[in-house]
């Protein structure tokens, strides 16, 4: 007989929720997942990602050792013929090209890692160069350009305070499936329930109907990249119906006429031809959000990865702080986390250097990743021939993928730290695992820092990794000794993670910490302005030169705003509950069922096109093409298609056997590298133009 179940508590780190959870375990073998009812922050919810990490676990296709590619296929090489192997090249490479000969791609998994995190950067300063990317350009980084500029710290970003507000105002965000994003918020769509419970109100303005859109009280229709006149009008109201109240931001707001003067051209009546939102409706939103008695606006991926997502932003905190619905309760709101990164005031530098290719300015040491491929494929000095990839699969998640595809494949060395052979890294000379879930502990450095109330908690490891095993942050150390030639550091996450809880504001000790397997609860989030702000006099500048000066190409170029003739219909993406960008699906569970990469298209297009639902269509962009199924829906607006993201498990040399059973097609072989945000440098992934053909049924799999 076996021995009996035992009970185990961590904090899931599949996204951002920090959602509780309770395993039943019997000795290496996962019985059951379930939501831990006594995490005072999740209070028992999960989402199906949850019981994956069983899954992942146990993934036979996970690589548990160091692999090298040869002609004869992958082989199994030690831990010590990886590192002196790939110090080897890298030194080479460096010799014979320069420093910026190696590029850097680090993926969004690494903020979920405590490990990768605390210290991935120690490899990233010793290789030297400018050549630097990440999932943050394919995401946030208008959030951070803006919390920069206002807040004078780039991840000082605000988040709402979801439980106490009143009237909610979301742009182009899906809280209900991304159990929110720099909202760190489990159990969203109860929280969002309670708000209509006592009287309040929920508006989504979005291409596409979402379910957070179905559970709103009102859902507004709007052109991709257009969000950017709403806001502008939204912020033209305010001041012309006099309703700007700062309350005690009084005196430390400046500039706030100037704001006034350039919102001025923007009024409904301007706005309603532009956004197709009636200008009547415009005022209505713009009276029930200032007279409100808490109200917050919140913005997200919708207007984050589109051409005006610096714009967007900026004018997000500017409608809360205008009407006094920032740093209070039950507005815009600044987290006192435990472990905080922010208090260090390292504020976040940028324009130190400009890719090479397209003269893009560096954002806090990154470029944007955007331009990894002109980097990647264009000749001359400080053209990328060696890459590290992190925990990253920017095949599937950076635009162009396709062509980024080639470009990897004619690197002259790569390596990757990944726990899968996948769509990138099986162009990786030498690919180093790490350990994962169940067999690391967690701490959430990152998003403690964006969650909607106060906790702590720290996960130990469930299972003991294997003795050949590497977690991480160990893989980091011996890189950063083989390449460097230096004894390899005895510091470790713990002792960190320990260090910032007890120099931090509840000085807590982690020992403690560990003992509260639940959590611990530390409060509602406060009021902290002026204190809290980095900017050098201690003031908001409602308008930074830097953000203004873009109103100009917002003017300049509308037009480009428009689908062509050639092109007429424009792509937005949509996430899904059960996948997390492009790695989940080689859990079953999480994918069987019906097809769900699909591309859903408005009855009126579809009629037009001659198009029929569960068809497949070829669709067709500046830079690529893919073929994939149709679902024709009202769910999008006319003239809007969308496709998830991270699908497009079709690759020769991949080892995911359940994901390359339900490949999908990959949206990001449509999405241009030339479109990004200008200001920011943001990929616009958002507002896309596309066409469609019928393609023939029969020549793909119904999956």
């Amino acid at each position: 007989m076996g021995s009996e179940t035992k009970m185990h508590y961590r904090t899931c780190n599949l996204c951002e929720a920090m959602c509780g959870i309770e395993i039943e375990y019997q000795d290496k073998e996962v019985v059951a997942i379930r939501g831990d009812k006594d995490d005072p922050f999740s209070r028992g919810h999960i989402c199906p990602k949850a019981v994956a990490l069983k899954d992942i676990y146990e993934d036979k296709d996970r690589l548990k050792h160091p692999i090298r590619r040869t002609a004869n296929g992958w082989k199994k090489i030690t831990w010590e013929e990886a590192y002196k192997e790939i110090a080897q090249n890298l030194k080479s490479i460096q010799t014979k090209y320069g420093n910026n000969a190696v590029g850097i791609y680090a993926g969004n998994p690494n903020v979920h890692n405590m490990g990768s995190i605390l210290f991935g950067t120690q490899l990233f300063k010793l290789l030297r160069t400018q050549n630097r990317f990440s999932a943050t350009s394919a995401d946030q980084l208008p959030h951070h350009v803006a919390s920069r500029m206002l807040f004078g710290h780039y991840f000082l970003l605000p988040v709402p305070d979801i439980d106490r507000t009143e009237h909610m105002l979301i742009f182009g965000a899906n809280p209900i499936i991304s159990n929110g994003s720099i909202m760190s918020s489990p159990d969203i769509k109860k929280r969002l329930k309670d708000i209509q419970k006592k009287g309040g109100k929920i508006v989504v303005i979005d291409p596409r109907y979402s379910e957070t859109a179905a559970l709103a009280d009102e859902h507004y229709f709007i052109k991709p990249a257009r969000d950017v006149y709403l806001l502008l009008s939204l912020v033209h109201t305010v001041f012309k119906e006099k309703k700007v109240q700062l309350r005690h931001l009084e005196q430390i707001v400046k500039r706030l006429e100037e704001v006034q003067q350039l919102v001025r051209p923007y009024s409904p009546e301007y706005v309603e031809k532009i956004i197709g939102i009636p200008s009547d409706k415009i005022k209505m939103m713009a009276r029930e959000f200032m007279n409100a008695e808490r109200a917050v606006c919140y913005g997200r991926m919708g207007i984050s990865t589109q051409a005006y997502g610096g714009l967007c932003l900026w004018l997000v905190s500017v409608l809360n702080i205008i009407t006094g619905n920032m740093d209070r309760d039950g507005g815009m709101m600044f987290t006192a986390p435990a472990f905080d990164t922010i208090a260090q005031g390292k504020t976040g530098k940028f324009g130190r250097w400009k890719s090479r290719v397209k003269q893009l300015p560096e954002f806090f040491g990154e470029l944007p990743v955007s331009t990894m491929l002109d980097e990647m494929i264009t000749e001359g000095e400080g053209q990328i021939k060696m890459m590290f990839t992190t925990a990253g699969n920017p095949i599937l998640s950076v635009p162009n993928g396709g062509a980024l595809d080639e470009a990897f494949s004619n690197l002259e060395y790569m390596v990757s730290i990944d726990i899968y052979l996948n769509e990138t890294t099986r162009h990786a000379n030498i690919i180093l695992p790490p350990t994962t879930g169940l067999e690391t502990d967690h701490f959430d450095v990152v998003f403690h820092s964006l969650a909607i109330r106060n906790t702590v908690k720290y996960s130990k490891a469930l299972f003991e990794k294997e003795e050949t095993q590497q977690h991480d942050w160990q893989i980091f150390q011996d890189l950063v000794a083989a390449i460097s030639g230096s004894s390899q550091a005895s510091l470790s996450p713990e002792m960190i993670v320990a260090f910032g809880l007890k120099s931090g504001k509840y000085q807590l000790d982690l020992e403690t910490v560990k003992k509260e397997v639940h959590g611990i609860d530390l409060g509602a989030l406060e009021p902290c302005l002026p204190d809290r702000l980095f900017t050098k006099d201690k003031k908001i500048d409602l308008a930074p030169a830097f953000i203004t000066k873009d109103l100009k190409r917002l003017e300049r170029d509308m037009e480009a705003l428009e689908p062509s003739d050639t092109f007429p219909l424009l792509l937005i993406g949509r996430r899904q509950l059960r996948t997390n960008n492009s790695w989940m699906h080689n859990s079953y569970r999480m994918v069987k069922g019906r097809n769900r990469c699909t591309l859903l298209i408005h009855p009126s297009d579809a009629d037009f096109f001659g198009i029929k639902d569960m068809d497949w269509v070829k669709v067709t962009s500046k830079v690529g093409d893919i073929k994939i199924q149709v679902e024709v829906s009202q769910e999008v607006m006319q003239g809007v298609v969308s496709i998830p993201h991270g699908w497009g498990h079709n690759k020769k040399g991949m080892k995911l056997r359940i994901a390359e059973q339900y490949a999908g097609a990959s949206i990001n072989d449509l999405t241009d590298n030339g479109l990004i945000d200008a200001l920011t440098g943001n990929a616009a992934f958002s507002g896309v133009a596309v066409k469609l053909t019928l393609h023939k049924a029969q020549e793909e799999p119904i999956l």
